[in-house]
């Protein structure tokens, strides 16, 4: 092979190479393209129904983010924002609309409003079908600016953060949020409303959000009711030695005059399921507690040694239902710490720092 011949073919890979290099970007560039050109779409579509707040507690005015879920003027927003200020007034359509109070609820962190007016709405999605990495966007009004979008991703479903739990699971988003955001919808690639952003993480750096199953349960709530109804049986759990049937969440105290008590749920009884949630470990039953709503007949499943036997519990209402934050053996907490941060369930295990 003479030199000459073996120096094309260098030149010829290094061409390749490049021509490959320059087809990558170019695949970037259009990427990235399309994912601004969604978003742009998301924005368009739901900024109408998202509006901005303005309220005032004993302390200060608020300024907040919410959005609308019926034509009838009802509007989602958080616990910070719409939970415990009065006078408000909301702006959508360059007008300013007197908004009231219908419920404000801290365990779940969300609070619903409504206008005397016919508006347009968001449609409700699914966050039980978001998984890590997939894509969102918020739509809020940040530092009492204009609507803006924002882009991340789901990061991660968390029980705890910081040592405390979490009433039911949240959404933890990469995705910075500022004063003002607070309320803001949380959407999917569709449109559709996953979550509120409830709270931001240190530095801004991401923000929580409540699924929006965990508000539409108090919707539920509302209209059956007139409130928001959370019930309880009346266990404790703590973390199995062996997992039986996928789960190691092992009854420990089964408290008297409660449901569970009643019921014939018994210590050493291995939970699998509460409702339609599964339980797989202890903290699961934060979550699938939540969903219990008082007086409501609620199917617990367990395993009792090798029997599989299921309870048809009677649930009652929970010590902090009427949205004095309480821990569940009744002990009150301060309110004002965490207002925006959810009511722990008491679970016994050598490793939990109890909150």
């Amino acid at each position: 092979m003479s030199p000459l011949s073996g120096f094309k073919r260098r030149i010829i890979a290094l061409a390749l190479t490049f021509l490959s290099g320059g087809s990558l970007l170019l695949a970037q560039e259009q990427s990235a393209t399309a994912i601004s050109q969604q978003v742009k779409e998301i924005f368009q579509r739901a900024a109408k129904a998202v509006v901005k707040i303005h309220g005032v507690d004993e302390h200060s005015e608020i300024c907040g983010t919410g959005f609308f879920i019926d034509p009838t003027g009802t509007l989602y927003t958080a616990y910070t924002v719409g939970g415990e200020a009065g006078n408000f007034t909301i702006e959508f359509g360059g007008k300013k609309y007197p908004a009231r109070q219908l419920l404000a609820d801290i365990r779940s962190g969300t609070a619903m409003l409504k206008v005397d007016e016919t508006t347009p709405a968001l449609p409700i999605g699914k966050s039980e079908e978001l998984e890590v990495a997939t894509p969102v966007v918020a739509v809020g009004y940040p530092l009492d600016l204009r609507e803006t979008p924002s882009f991340g991703m789901v990061a991660g479903f968390d029980q705890k953060c910081l040592g405390r739990y979490f009433s039911t699971t949240h959404l933890r988003v990469n995705l910075p949020t500022q004063r003002g955001e607070a309320g803001a919808p949380l959407l999917n690639k569709k449109g559709e409303v996953v979550g509120i952003v409830v709270s931001s993480l240190e530095n801004n750096s991401g923000c929580y959000a409540v699924p929006i199953e965990a508000a539409e349960k108090i919707r539920s709530d509302f209209v059956r009711f007139g409130e928001a109804r959370h019930g309880w049986v009346g266990i404790n759990v703590s973390e199995a030695p062996e997992p039986v049937e996928g789960s190691r969440a092992e009854m420990t105290q089964i408290m008297e005059d409660t449901p569970a008590a009643r019921s014939g749920i018994k210590p050493g009884d291995i939970l699998l399921q509460v409702g339609r949630k599964k339980v797989t470990r202890p903290e699961d039953v934060l979550n699938a507690s939540f969903f219990i709503t008082a007086g409501d007949n609620v199917p617990i499943t367990v395993m009792r040694g090798n029997q599989r036997l299921t309870f048809h519990v009677q649930a009652e209402l929970h010590p902090a239902s009427k949205n004095v934050p309480m821990l569940s053996d009744g002990t009150r907490v301060p309110a004002a710490a965490d207002a925006n941060r959810s009511i722990p369930l008491k679970l016994e295990s050598a490793a939990q720092t109890t909150p």
